[in-house]
């Protein structure tokens, strides 16, 4: 299991799954983890976790929007 690119995936998360990124980091969230799946085709564990340049990759997305 491995988490793909942040870059791939990211911006096509719902706001539900997305908060629940920042919520359980650096691990993932079911809600995020199911989409991910949904949208990569990845399987994606429960033990996934994000590194800090992926964190910082989706506080700069989420700010570009806000």
């Amino acid at each position: 299991m491995t988490l793909p690119p942040i870059r791939e995936w990211w911006n096509e998360l719902s706001d539900e799954a997305r908060l629940g990124v920042f919520e359980h980091a650096p691990h993932v969230g079911e809600i995020a983890r199911e989409e991910i799946r949904e949208i990569t085709g990845a399987v994606v564990g429960m033990a996934e976790t994000l590194t800090d340049d992926d964190l910082d990759y989706a506080r700069s997305e989420t700010s570009k929007e806000v």
